[in-house]
């Protein structure tokens, strides 16, 4: 994310191209015979429309999920930090809350080179020059971004904070600014005539991971760049494919004489394009390949659509969102790029087609006008909290694939059903279906090779948030369940 004003999505071109739906939710006779199924309960008949097939093949596995999250950088965990209590619990709660809210799992943190907010003011004399650091409490608890990572440790046992740098300090680069691109001094094709300042970064980042440690939230990755191939008059860092390969190498070894359990991630692309020109670029250099933990990446212009090429490791995607300043969107289904239902299916593609381990939004709470009004997943103005379907889009998920689950094999008879299914380390499926059609649709789910009893599906669509409905019992390996029209279904099966 780099910061831009005044332009709305397409003029920047950050909307990712999909198909326009009308938005309009059908209309069903409600009857009360029909109750169940139109609330996607499960049953036998199927509304005058053919059962799909969905089979859940748990012997077929793919990716590992680490979860689900936004960042409060920028100043937005700043201005929940000094809200009033109230306020910041209802938003806490909603942002991660696994029984009353999206459930998310993961923090991204901004490490800012702006005066004020850098933990490295003052340029030491020289590169070797010993580094005069400020402590967090002293950067108004990192922008407000340790209070936040405290809050959601104790009062929902998150622990997976990591952080990106979107520049290096000033006297670190050939620009001598934080903003408007320049390069990290020392990296091939940046020579400065103050030095070669790669080891201070790497220090620099290090230091950053160690206070986090020490105020006891360890940091889980660690990364030196956001979105480093453009130049943009906020702070920003260029950095080609080629000279973050050569730096990884610096920063994966500092990390490991540390003696901190944080890794190094890389490289915070802008989308998924520029992603696999720096994962060649990593994956190639056998020493920036061995340090690199983690590729990231953005879903701007490109969406996350298919898999990194050649890249083994996980891989995350780690903001996302709609910018421009289109009034606030609550809306579960009203064919724009906020909707509820279009972050369901961005979640689902990431997924399912680029086999991500992990996905993220902007914001979770917006609380200025920074990016747009719906660049968070809760908008905050005042006292008042307001919640969006994007929220329960990704609590449609969030809430049932938790950290650590495999996602386990899925076909469909029905191209209009978009299912996904993920096994968690407690024993539970989590089955997730996205019913595209603009009529209800009955399904028939086979559970091969699950030990399954019990199913509970919970409902989003333009009337439900993630609304928990009657629960189905399995016979034989298998139950019937209808789909809503435009409707997000999570059955949580259990045995």
């Amino acid at each position: 994310m780099h910061r831009r004003r005044g332009r709305s999505s397409s003029k920047r071109g950050r909307a990712v191209r999909r198909r326009r739906r009308d938005g309009r939710p059908c209309v069903l006779a409600c009857v009360m015979i029909a109750a169940a199924l139109l609330a996607g309960c499960g049953g036998s008949s199927g509304g005058g429309t053919a059962n799909a097939t969905v089979t859940i093949n748990p012997a077929k596995q793919y990716q590992r999920i680490a979860g689900f999250g936004v960042s409060e950088g920028f100043g937005q965990a700043r201005t929940l930090m000094n809200a009033p209590v109230s306020v910041q619990k209802q938003v806490l709660g909603l942002l991660y809350s696994p029984t009353r809210g999206a459930g998310l799992t993961i923090l991204r943190n901004e490490i800012s080179a702006d005066e004020g907010f850098t933990i490295e003011p003052d340029a030491p004399g020289s590169p070797n020059g010993k580094p005069s650091y400020l402590t967090l409490a002293e950067v108004g608890q990192d922008q407000g971004q340790l209070w936040f990572a405290k809050q959601i440790k104790a009062d929902y046992g998150v622990s997976d904070v990591f952080a990106d740098a979107w520049s290096a300090p000033a006297f670190m680069k050939n620009n001598d600014s934080p903003v408007d691109g320049g390069t990290l001094c020392g990296v091939p094709g940046a020579s400065c005539k103050s030095g070669d300042w790669r080891q201070a970064y790497a220090d620099y980042l290090a230091q950053y991971a160690k206070d986090y440690a020490a105020a006891g939230v360890p940091l889980s990755y660690v990364g030196p760049e956001n979105e480093g191939n453009l130049r943009v008059p906020q702070d920003s860092m260029i950095m080609s494919p080629a000279q973050t390969a050569n730096f990884m190498a610096i920063l994966g070894a500092t990390l490991a004489r540390s003696g901190l359990s944080t890794r190094a991630e890389c490289c915070a692309t802008i989308s998924w394009n520029y992603a696999q020109k720096y994962a060649a670029a990593i994956e190639t250099d056998k020493q920036a390949n061995t340090a690199t933990a983690l590729f990231t990446s953005h879903g701007y212009f490109a969406a996350p659509g298919s898999p990194l090429r050649g890249w083994s490791k996980p891989v995350w995607e780690t903001e996302w969102a709609p910018f421009g300043f289109q009034p606030w969107d609550p809306a579960w289904d009203d064919g724009s790029l906020s909707s509820g239902f279009t972050w369901a299916q961005n979640i689902y593609r990431g997924l399912t087609a680029a086999n991500l381990g992990a996905f993220l939004y902007l914001w979770g709470a917006s609380t200025s006008g920074l990016t747009g009004p719906n660049t968070g997943l809760v908008e905050v103005k005042g006292n008042a909290v307001a919640t969006s379907g994007r929220l329960w889009a990704f609590a449609s998920y969030s809430r049932f694939i938790r950290p650590g689950a495999v996602r386990i094999g899925t076909t469909t008879s029905d191209a209009g059903l978009e299912a996904s299914a993920f096994r968690n380390s407690d024993g539970s499926t989590a089955v997730i279906v996205l019913n595209s059609a603009h009529s209800r649709q009955a399904a028939t789910f086979s559970l091969r090779g699950l030990r399954a009893a019990h199913v509970t599906p919970y409902l989003t669509d333009t009337t439900h948030q993630l609304s928990a409905q009657t629960p189905i019992t399995v016979r034989n390996s298998a139950f019937t369940a209808t789909l809503p029209p435009r409707s997000l279904v999570t059955y949580d099966i259990r045995s």
